[in-house]
């Protein structure tokens, strides 16, 4: 965990910072983590990056667009050098929070970086998790659930959030019970399939989001939020197809190698139900887009199987968290890719 010092550090950050922006991963952790600290600091505008894995130079338009005076990216595991060096050009500070594995070498020493798993004690907690130790605030207690919980944590302060709010919750020690069977659950997917729609929308579902003061006030359809709700149930029927025919595929096998395509990537989804359905089952679900495909895979220890598997493909790349890791290969590359997972599985 980030001791009392690296959490006061960040926030020493916030404090100083007049117009900052929050560069988040394209999830419900790295957006929680972007509402807890822009709630706490009442300034800042936040942006969602959908490029995979990295935050790339590309991005420096939004930095001039909003004469940013610092930066934050939180939840992404990788930030590009040419990101870095324009801006320790413009001397603009940069703060990463992150829990992704990283090599200390691919960290520049301009960037001032905090991740629990180069603590002493260390932990791979969600970066809302870490936001929340920040901030403090229990009037957004909600939103700090909601990220933990979609990245697979039920984190200490649940039981506050139990007293709070006992009927949006369910009493239980599982992070995905909780997600796929509460109210508090409900939010937590109403965000992640928000942050599916087009990047105008997403702003706009973020602005209302920043909006809200309690969980009933996001909740409670509304003209302010309408949109979202309406994207929530359209993306969700596509999901719950898609999934009956992923649980089709499912047999005796170890391993549950799920294909799919259309216009809408969800195979994080997709893999975290699945292995909600199978906990004992290796889950690989590939999302083919055409030109690249999307991989999202779950299991233990299944990051080594996946990183084996893209080895040495043409512009593979892939990362996560030992049980959980998301990838990204050719479509040439897919029969290759499935043949090589099979093999190391079986």
């Amino acid at each position: 965990m980030l001791t009392k010092e690296q959490l006061q550090e960040i926030r020493d950050h916030l404090n100083n910072s007049q117009n900052p922006v929050f560069f988040f991963d394209n999830d419900q952790d790295g957006l929680c983590s972007f509402l807890l600290l822009q709630k706490y600091l009442g300034r800042g505008k936040g942006f969602p990056i959908k490029t995979s894995p990295a935050l790339t130079k590309d991005y420096l338009r939004k930095v001039e667009e909003f004469n940013s005076d610092y930066i934050f990216i939180l939840d992404k595991p990788e930030v590009s050098e040419d990101f870095v060096k324009e801006v320790e050009k413009k001397n603009i500070p940069i703060v990463w929070i992150d829990h992704h594995e990283i090599l200390p070498e691919k960290i520049p020493d301009y960037i001032n970086y905090y991740n629990p798993l180069f603590s002493k004690e260390k932990s791979s907690e969600p970066v809302t998790y870490i936001c929340y130790s920040i901030t403090k605030r229990r009037e957004d207690l909600w939103i700090a659930i909601a990220g933990c919980i979609s990245d697979n944590l039920v984190p200490d302060f649940y039981k506050d959030f139990m007293r709070d709010f006992p009927e949006l919750c369910k009493k239980d020690d599982e992070a995905f019970n909780i997600f796929y069977g509460s109210e508090i659950g409900k939010i937590a997917r109403i965000l992640g399939f928000g942050l599916k729609d087009k990047i105008s929308n997403v702003i706009s579902m973020v602005k209302f989001l920043i909006s809200c003061k309690t969980p009933y006030d996001f909740l409670q359809e509304n003209s302010k939020n309408k949109l979202m709700h309406k994207r929530f149930y359209e993306v969700d029927k596509k999901y719950k197809k898609i999934l009956e025919k992923a649980r089709k595929s499912a047999n005796s096998e170890k391993l549950l190698f799920f294909k799919y395509s259309g216009d809408t990537s969800m195979s994080s989804d997709i893999a975290n139900a699945l292995k909600y359905a199978y906990p004992n089952k290796i889950i690989v679900v590939l999302y083919n887009k055409g030109i690249k495909a999307n991989i999202s895979a779950r299991g233990n220890d299944v990051k080594k199987i996946i990183l084996e598997a893209i080895a040495g493909l043409e512009s593979a790349t892939g990362g996560g968290h030992d049980n959980a890791v998301g990838a990204q290969i050719r479509k040439e590359d897919i029969l290759e890719f499935e043949k090589r997972v099979r093999k190391l599985i079986n």
